[in-house]
């Protein structure tokens, strides 16, 4: 029986992000919120990376398997756009975990007041591999859309760079 808002985000911890498998949906900040109901019912809220992230069904899905598993009676899941998902909600240690896994972690975003401000291009971003600041943006476009592909000048790796929002 489920019965605190911690211990569900400490299960929920262990539900990774199937397209940046080293971090949790907690850790990447996808998970906003857990309530825990007076009959163990539980309510997520959550805050998908970008509108129509294709990832975000199989998150919902593993999110309720996680807590079914546990043996919660009913789980919802409900979905929130605003405030708008941001990389500031990704902690340091999540950051290095990106690192290590190969891939940059977000910047800073761009302090220009767009509707989505990103990375600016010119910005350098640190090779995962080598620690280099001498890369090159190859693509914005990563193997998902949160993430863009730069190949380091240095050490000639190719890596994907988690674009900052």
């Amino acid at each position: 029986m489920v019965s605190t808002r911690a211990q569900v985000l400490a299960w929920l911890d262990d539900v990774k992000d199937p397209e940046v498998p080293v971090l949790s949906v907690v850790e990447l900040g996808v998970v906003r919120d857990a309530q825990v109901d007076a009959d163990g019912g539980v309510t997520v809220t959550v805050t998908p990376t970008y509108t129509g992230c294709p990832a975000m069904r199989v998150i919902e899905d593993s999110i309720r398997e996680a807590l079914l598993l546990r043996g919660a009676p009913r789980v919802t899941v409900a979905t929130v756009f605003t405030p708008a998902w941001t990389t500031d909600w990704i902690p340091e240690s999540a950051r290095a975990k990106l690192e290590a896994y190969g891939i940059a972690p977000p910047g800073p975003a761009s302090a220009v007041d767009e509707l989505v401000p990103l990375r600016r291009a010119d910005i350098a971003v640190r090779c995962p591999w080598c620690k280099s600041m001498h890369t090159t943006l190859r693509s914005e476009f990563g193997s998902t859309s949160c993430k863009a592909l730069w190949v380091c000048d240095e050490c000639r790796q190719p890596f994907e760079a988690f674009k900052a929002i």
